[in-house]
């Protein structure tokens, strides 16, 4: 039964856990808010300590021979890619007489084309008229570069053009020889030769006057590019506006902040493994969680509620603490304020039924070593706590944080509440602390989570984990009584998560 149960919890326990993870992750708001506002204040910083350089910018319209309605931007791209080559760059320092090397000029400029025809230069320099002049320089050498290619290849055309045309001349006058040479026969084959010669003689001057058709357009769509080639934007510097800027740098820092804030904090609580819901903090110590409690009294309109689940809690261990015939003890971890007050004030309830003594086992002696107020309780140290008598009721508190003497545990309580702050103690050490209880046959009757999320709806109420504190009595008795028997089988210290649902444990 107990093999079949412990596979069952460990094929119900899911890889990852969502759910735990947003809670843990939202608990840990301080740091990635904290981060959040020192990226908006580094943003600010950077915007007011470092402003972009003065730049200016201009705008050409290149026109193209090549120009189609249906172009991607394949010709504005490539005019892109020449306008960062060396040549344009040492064109552009050659007018400005710089000496500055056209690879470091290189750096300070980029193209971007807008449209297929329309280039947008933007350049930077040591001062706004520097940048003004960089650009129109640019901008010349540009268009410049440009025309000149565009007449290279235009005559290149035309003369290619021109060439064919001369060649078919000479063919053409070559025939015209032939015809000429040939006198009128009779003879049928002889007549269609010369038909064929003035045929081709007819060929070839069509194709002569094709070239020579096509060598002018080529001629005449240079002028064309050359005239549609121009700055229509003149160069002019760009202004730089403060505010905008820290604005602008303060929204980017803010976004980058936060999400390495939220990937930190996801992070960490992946590594650290610390439990944060009801029903994880249940099953890592193996008992139910019966109360929970802010760890700070909140807001004016929540103290109420606040001491009125105080209020309940100490009624609570109260009717406990009446029922048992042994020692009660409340050990926290990770908060002992919070374990001090619960103490007090349930040595303050039970005060009506006699004497009681609050052993301090906590870390300095937090209760043992404050100044006593009117109506506080006996609270000696645990040294002293094997001078009491047997008459006075004893209520210990003390520390299961690491370093605790376990042995010296059943000094302050043979039954304990556990008061655990949510998210303070990794599993393996929550593991740890069960093991060592239950080892000292110190059984736990409740656990009291301190500072829990405020959405959890988890259920942190073990009902097939009771067999852990009521194993502990049964013992316990039986070693009173002179009847224990000592047990072969060691019942499962672990118990299976209950399925989740809206209903608050309390």
């Amino acid at each position: 039964m107990t093999t079949s149960a412990t596979s069952e919890s460990s094929a119900a326990t899911p890889l990852f856990d969502l759910q735990a993870l947003v809670v843990a992750v939202r608990r840990r708001r301080r740091l990635w808010c904290a981060m959040a506002l020192m990226g908006l204040l580094a943003g600010a910083v950077v915007a007011v300590l470092l402003p972009p350089p003065p730049s200016a910018v201009t705008k050409v319209l290149v026109a193209h021979a090549e120009d189609q309605p249906n172009d991607t931007g394949t010709l504005i791209r490539t005019d892109v890619q020449l306008l960062g080559t060396t040549r344009i760059a040492e064109l552009a320092l050659r007018s400005l007489k710089s000496p500055e090397k056209p690879e470091d000029f290189l750096q300070d400029y980029r193209g971007t084309g807008l449209t297929n025809n329309l280039l947008q230069i933007d350049v930077t320099g040591d001062s706004e008229a520097d940048a003004v002049a960089r650009a129109k320089a640019l901008a010349d050498a540009f268009v410049a570069d440009h025309v000149r290619r565009m007449q290279e290849a235009a005559k290149a055309e035309a003369k290619a053009l021109s060439d064919q045309r001369d060649r078919m001349m000479d063919e053409l006058a070559q025939v015209n020889k032939e015809i000429g040479g040939r006198s009128p026969e009779s003879d049928p084959t002889a007549s269609a030769s010369v038909e064929s010669l003035f045929a081709r003689r007819a060929e070839l001057n069509s194709r002569i006057a094709d070239f020579d058709q096509r060598a002018e357009e080529a001629r005449t769509g240079t002028p064309k590019v050359i005239a549609g080639t121009q700055i229509v934007d003149a160069p002019r510097a760009v202004q730089h506006s403060l505010p905008r800027a820290a604005v602008t740098d303060s929204a980017i820092g803010l976004v980058l902040g936060l999400v390495l804030g939220l990937a930190v904090a996801a992070v960490g609580t992946v590594v650290a493994d610390r439990p944060v819901l009801r029903r994880d903090v249940a099953a890592n110590l193996g008992a139910s969680v019966i109360a929970e409690l802010p760890r700070r009294s909140g807001r004016r309109w929540q103290r109420r509620r606040t001491r009125a689940a105080h209020e309940r809690l100490t009624a609570t261990l109260a009717r406990t603490v009446r029922g048992s015939a042994e020692p009660v003890s409340l050990l926290e971890l990770g908060a002992a304020r919070s374990a001090s007050v619960i103490t007090l004030d349930l040595a303050r309830a039970l005060a009506a039924d006699g004497p009681v003594v609050v052993i301090d086992g906590l870390p300095g002696l937090q209760l043992a070593g404050r100044s006593p107020k009117p109506g506080d309780p006996t609270v000696v140290s645990g040294e002293r706590a094997a001078a009491l008598s047997h008459q006075e009721r004893r209520l210990g508190v003390g520390s299961v944080a690491p370093g605790t003497a376990w042995t010296d545990l059943q000094y302050l309580g043979t039954e304990t509440v556990l008061v655990v702050r949510a998210g303070h103690g990794s599993a393996a050490w929550l593991h740890t602390v069960a093991r060592q209880l239950a080892d000292q046959c110190i059984p736990v009757i409740g656990v009291v989570l301190i500072d829990p999320d405020p959405r959890d709806r988890t259920d942190g109420t073990l009902w097939d984990g009771l067999h852990t504190a009521l194993r502990g009595r049964n013992e316990m008795a039986a070693r009173r009584n002179g009847t224990g028997q000592q047990r072969t089988e060691r019942l499962p210290v672990w118990a299976a998560r209950g399925p989740d649902n809206d209903q608050e444990a309390r």
